[in-house]
């Protein structure tokens, strides 16, 4: 938790100074009050006593799961008819995570206050995403939170469950990779300069494949390595510092989309995205120019950023959303064609909510296309390797058996 120190009047107007833990300067501040210590500065600590939280925020994160379940939970609670305090602290006392459960209470408190459900949760953007704020601001307009609550924790798990099977189609590759760089580091490392140095020993010509077999060998067990390592490690930090700029993560997200087979799938999760975050942020009852402000800010690529802010500002303008975003490169002409469709004939929350469906519908094909195509040439491709080791290995000692006869 937070840790805060403060400059305060005490009763009598006595000055004074400390520290006080709390989930945010609204909570420290609140906790001052209550002790009739009233506070003129407030400042958040960092350094060891912030490393060490931050530190510990990493085996207790709260999982998106739990902010799913959350959400469906206060969905139910408040279309039964309880009050939103009473249901914040009925969850409140149910939630696993110590950080969120005082995130929870400080929302809880502020909102008994008087304050709105919405500013409260803004400050915790950690659990409640632009998104997530933008319709519990609606639905504190309209005053319909329950319904509001069951759509965000729909869109929610639907959104987690295509993610999922994109990780889960990844997870055999990944562990016959990791199997196959392990075998590679253990005959290379342990196997081959045993057998080399008694070939060596034999002295006797090693055919070319052993003898660059050795060499990567040595390689590895020398300190040629660590400049390797060294060397990977500064391309990756000067990529990252490269994406981090706005010129790089367009050039980052415009290759994501162009790598052959992968980049398919890339468009279709940013236009899926795009188009059932809309749709659900319209259904909410999000006006169009403010729905395409959140959504331009969740849209997770820099390319589609720009044509969702260029649908935005002719939104204002008075014309149509479908010229920028066909224009952009990712959406398909004929997708853009359907959102033109939607948006003359007044269902643009259908259409969009259709293209969705059908693109993730799309993505599952591709996800299991990818997979049975991608598994096979893994396989293959340690077969070789393996082969290539035996081959170098081999070849020496049959020579030699030949010449012993």
């Amino acid at each position: 938790m937070p840790r805060y120190t403060y400059t305060a009047i005490a009763a009598g107007g006595k000055k004074t100074k400390g520290t006080i833990n709390a989930e945010s300067p609204y909570a420290a501040r609140k906790q001052l009050r209550v002790r009739n210590i009233h506070p003129t500065a407030l400042t958040e600590l960092s350094g060891v006593d912030e490393g060490k939280t931050t530190l510990k925020s990493l085996f207790s994160k709260t999982s998106r799961k739990q902010i799913i379940d959350f959400t469906k939970q206060m969905a139910t609670l408040l279309k039964s008819g309880i009050k939103l305090t009473d249901a914040i602290s009925v969850l409140t006392m149910q939630a696993p995570d110590a950080k969120f459960k005082n995130a929870l209470t400080d929302i809880r408190d502020r909102v008994v206050t008087g304050e709105s459900l919405t500013d409260a949760m803004k400050d915790y953007s950690d659990y409640f995403d632009v998104i997530y704020i933008s319709m519990v601001r609606v639905g504190e307009v309209t005053g319909t939170l329950g319904p509001v609550f069951e759509t965000i924790a729909n869109f929610m798990g639907k959104r987690q469950k295509v993610e999922s099977k994109i990780i889960t189609a990844m997870v055999y590759p990944c562990i016959l990779l990791t199997f196959a760089l392990i075998v590679v580091l253990i005959l290379t490392t342990f196997v081959i300069p045993k057998i080399g140095s008694q070939l060596l020993a034999a002295k006797q010509q090693l055919p070319w494949i052993t003898r660059q077999l050795m060499n990567f060998s040595h390689i590895l067990t020398s300190w040629w390595i660590l400049v390797f390592i060294v060397g990977i490690v500064a391309i990756i930090w000067s990529l990252k510092r490269f994406f981090g700029t706005p010129r790089g993560a367009f050039v980052r997200d415009k290759l994501l989309l162009s790598i052959p087979m992968f980049g398919p799938l890339f468009k279709q999760r940013v236009v899926s995205r795009f188009a059932s975050t809309l749709s659900t942020l319209l259904g909410s009852g999000l006006s169009m120019a403010e729905s395409l402000r959140v959504v331009s800010e969740v849209t997770g690529n820099v390319l589609m950023k720009r044509a969702v802010e260029q649908a935005r500002e002719r939104i204002l303008a008075g014309a149509d959303i479908a010229t920028p975003l066909r224009d952009s490169g990712v959406i398909d002409p004929s997708i853009a064609h359907m959102v033109t469709v939607g948006e003359k004939s007044g269902e643009l929350e259908n259409m969009l909510k259709n293209i969705s469906d059908s693109l993730e519908d799309s993505t599952d094909i591709v996800i299991e296309r990818l997979s049975a195509a991608i598994e096979p040439v893994i396989i293959i491709f340690i077969a070789i390797i393996v082969f290539i080791i035996a081959l170098a290995i081999l070849l020496p000692i049959l020579r030699i058996s030949k010449m012993a006869m």
